[in-house]
């Protein structure tokens, strides 16, 4: 979570972003522009991070573990609306490179991002927006 400014008991905002792997991760196939140490960061701020994508969730967990990041949760991409069940946050994200991408994150109630939209991490001016 985010704790943003330093007033005691100021509520704490929670940000929540779901990465695509294939054409939006540089590790994915085809490569995308969003990096491991982008993901780093926003794991390091405090954001919820995770992985909805077409691949099986067993894969997805083993391929950002073999980067050394462990997410948050890990869902076929269909299941975002699972994700936001599951998890109260302020802001929710998803980042991909398809139509389907964009459709299923918006059915799902989540904010939409294309993958070179991304590579600019626009989610570090959440954190400036609320200051």
């Amino acid at each position: 979570m985010l704790a943003l400014g330093n007033a005691p008991g100021e509520r704490k905002l929670v940000f929540l972003i779901s990465f695509d792997i294939d054409g939006t991760m540089e590790f994915g196939d085809p490569a995308g522009g969003v990096t491991v140490k982008m993901v780093r960061r926003a794991k390091e701020l405090g954001f919820i991070v995770g992985s909805c994508s077409d691949r099986f969730p067993s894969w997805q967990k083993k391929v950002w573990d073999s980067h050394g990041i462990a997410v948050d949760f890990w869902v076929p991409k269909h299941m975002l609306s699972d994700v936001k069940a599951r998890f109260q946050a302020d802001r929710y994200v998803h980042i991909g490179d398809r139509d389907i991408d964009r459709q299923l994150a918006e059915q799902a109630g989540f904010h939409f991002w294309w993958d070179h939209e991304a590579v600019a991490e626009p989610w570090l001016t959440w954190l400036t927006d609320q200051r």
